[in-house]
This record gives C-alpha cells, structure tokens and sequence, in this order.
C-alpha cells in the first residue's frame, strides 16, 4: 500500500511527519494492505498562525482495488492526535466496507 503526505504551508516538517507515521498507519492498516491500493493524507492548520481548539486537520482517503475510495476526517489540538483519529475511523470504514462486501 503506497502512503502518500501532503500538508498545507502551515505544517512543517512534511517528511519527518511522513517517516514517523507512514510505518505506524501501515501496520494499523496490515490487514486490509491486500484490497487498499493507496492512502492519501492531508494534513492542515485551519486557524494558521493562531491557536485554536481542534485546528489541526488530516483527511485520509483510501483508494481500493476495483471500487470507488472512502474518506475520514478528524479534527484535533496537535498534527498527531488528528492523525491518529483519522486512522482509527478509516480503519473502521474500511471494516464496514468490506463487511458489506462479503455480505452482498
């Protein structure tokens, strides 16, 4: 499964982010790495400079073999807490979209 980073001008450190999280989104991800082509990743700061609660923005798409992609959104207080939510709801729509395929 390719993991792909893309961050707004408000996010620094694109690639250190990218290292660090590429190998734990991987593995949160192993089982599904057979049917996911791709995962695409958006990282960004809505409030910029200024500080604000859940400013911190990732979007993660999932693009699968033969089917259209699903998306996740999470908003949080730090780059690493969004991720991580992002992660954990895409995990669980990928779990339901492939349930669903099963069944049908």
């Amino acid at each position: 499964m390719h993991i792909q980073f893309n961050t707004d001008n408000h996010i620094e450190g694109k690639d250190r982010v990218s290292a660090y999280f590429s190998p734990l989104i991987a593995e949160s991800l192993k089982r599904f790495e057979d049917k996911v082509t791709g995962l695409e990743i958006h990282l960004g700061d809505e409030n910029s400079d200024k500080f604000g609660n859940d400013d911190k923005r990732c979007s993660m798409e999932a693009r699968i073999a033969g089917h259209q992609p699903v998306a996740a959104v999470h908003h949080a207080d730090t780059i690493d807490k969004a991720i991580n939510g992002a992660t954990a709801k895409i995990k669980r729509i990928l779990e339901t979209t492939f349930d669903k395929m099963r069944t049908h």
